[in-house]
């Protein structure tokens, strides 16, 4: 390999390769990576078909088949990486080296091999990248899976700010770790900051979306999805994750029949490229139509169940574990519970933490909840929810507020069909001040009057009513919700 020093990314590093028209390749792909758009692998094919011997076109293309799901790809890519990373630098290498670690199943040492590479090169921003992928999937510096990982995000991405300034790519990035940690309005500005530099970056409009959801402002949120979707190509994996944020917002309004319009078109197995995103998102959603009584298909369930079999043969990361969770129950699929808790309880007892203190237990509640067994699902999952500290426990599996949101929701449930009032009470006060939204007041008016608080919950009603004016009327929900307002009356 001939280090072409001419040749460099958009951020001034030098690329390795004895072909200008290879790095051109490399960094086109890299601006489509970084907005999660569609085209990125095929920019990373030209590079190798300019440069059979470019290493950081096999190593992006491992990224790629990482976020996708494929992981034998991903390591097939990176060991080609390898195999020509002597004629890389030192910098190279080491994206090599970090990449590597994470398709080997090695994630926490993937980030701490990455926040010391950021401390000497902050604008590696591929680095910055994938450490916001290792966050998310749970991985920490300090072992797999902390609860404090939204401020450990936060802590990294402030330190390389300062090499950044208003930079598109970065700055929509740098709005994720915000409004993780409750700083809406700066993650909002940045967000749009990024969007009028680059209209067609899907990281920003994510961002955007999550601000909506956190505001508990679905329909703002859904507007703005409908109104930028249409020109993002569905090709991308990342199409099914935003059509996901749109048809949370419709399920926020109780719009049942147009989240499930959504799922049907844009997100289910049978219809979209499968991968990781695509199971998390398809399992969410129908538990969560399922558990709030919006009805789904039986159809649905066999092909969900089908994508997650992967994780009854062997435990993989803990939010895909516990996504898999949720389409194995969702389905009424028992043997794969069974062969997935097994599994867990062996990594657990050769002392992974994370499964035994977070993982198991989760779906194993998951489980008692799908068997009517509340009481058990109370008693597995309490202790990953804190009273005062949201998402204590459970933010270990990674994940963003609004995608955890759904274990938090069973809880509440668990709560009340377990006939555990005055815990559903508190934990729907403390989920009140972050955000109010219709369903954890109609959730609360149930517990409210359960213990004998008619009042309180004819005002919790009330307010639920008025927000769900838009919402679809024959549902089993909102049946349910004006049945207690008129039992109050």
């Amino acid at each position: 390999m001939v280090d072409n020093a001419g040749t460099k990314d958009r951020y001034g590093l030098p690329i390795s390769t004895s072909s200008p028209t290879a790095g051109e390749h490399w960094v086109e792909g890299l601006d489509l990576l970084l907005e999660s758009r569609y085209g990125a692998l095929q920019k990373f094919e030209q590079a190798l078909a300019a440069d059979a011997g470019f290493a950081l076109a096999h190593i992006g293309l491992a990224y790629l088949y990482m976020v996708g799901g494929d992981v034998v790809a991903a390591r097939e890519s990176a060991k080609q990486a390898q195999l020509l990373a002597s004629g890389t630098t030192r910098r190279e290498q080491q994206q090599i080296e970090s990449i590597t670690r994470w398709t080997a199943g090695k994630g926490p040492d993937a980030l701490a091999l990455i926040n010391e590479h950021l401390a000497e090169f902050p604008r590696d921003m591929l680095m910055v990248r994938v450490a916001q992928r290792l966050f998310v999937l749970g991985c920490s510096t300090v072992g797999a899976g902390v609860a404090n990982y939204p401020r450990e995000h936060f802590a990294l991405m402030n330190k390389v700010a300062p090499a950044y300034g208003d930079d598109w790519a970065f700055q929509s990035q740098y709005s994720f770790a915000h409004h993780e940690i409750g700083l809406l309005d700066e993650a909002l500005k940045m967000a749009e900051r990024s969007l009028e530099q680059r209209p067609t970056n899907a990281v920003a409009s994510h961002s955007v979306a999550h601000v909506y959801f956190e505001r508990s402002d679905a329909s703002s949120g859904a507007n703005f999805l409908a109104d930028w979707l249409p020109g993002f190509d569905d090709r991308a994996p990342y199409h099914v994750h935003l059509s996901w944020h749109l048809a949370l917002f419709e399920l926020a309004m109780g719009r049942y029949q147009r989240a499930l319009e959504v799922y049907d078109a844009t997100i289910r197995p049978s219809v979209v490229a499968k991968s990781a995103t695509s199971l998390n998102d398809s399992a969410s959603l129908m538990w969560r139509l399922q558990m709030y009584g919006a009805g789904t298909l039986p159809s649905l369930m066999d092909e969900l169940s089908i994508q997650a079999a992967p994780a009854a043969e062997r435990p993989g990361p803990a939010f895909r574990d516990s996504h898999a969770a949720l389409a194995f129950a969702f389905a009424s699929d028992d043997r794969s519970l069974g062969r997935m808790m097994d599994g867990l309880q062996a990594v657990a007892d050769k002392g992974d933490a994370l499964a035994a203190e977070v993982t198991l237990p989760l779906v194993q509640g998951i489980t008692a909840f799908m068997n009517q067994e509340y009481d058990d699902a109370v008693r597995l999952m309490e202790p990953l929810f804190g009273h005062d500290a949201p998402y204590d426990q459970l933010s270990r599996i990674g994940g963003s507020h609004a995608q955890r949101e759904v274990f938090e929701d069973t809880m509440v449930e668990a709560y009340l069909r377990a006939g555990r009032f005055e815990e559903a009470e508190t934990m729907l006060e403390n989920r009140l001040k972050r955000r109010e939204t219709p369903r954890d007041m109609f959730w609360l008016a149930r517990a409210q009057q359960a213990n004998g608080k008619h009042g309180a919950a004819e005002t919790s009603v009330n307010q639920a009513q008025s927000a769900w004016v838009g919402a679809d009327s024959d549902s089993e929900e909102i049946g349910a919700l004006t049945d207690l307002a008129n039992s109050l009356k």
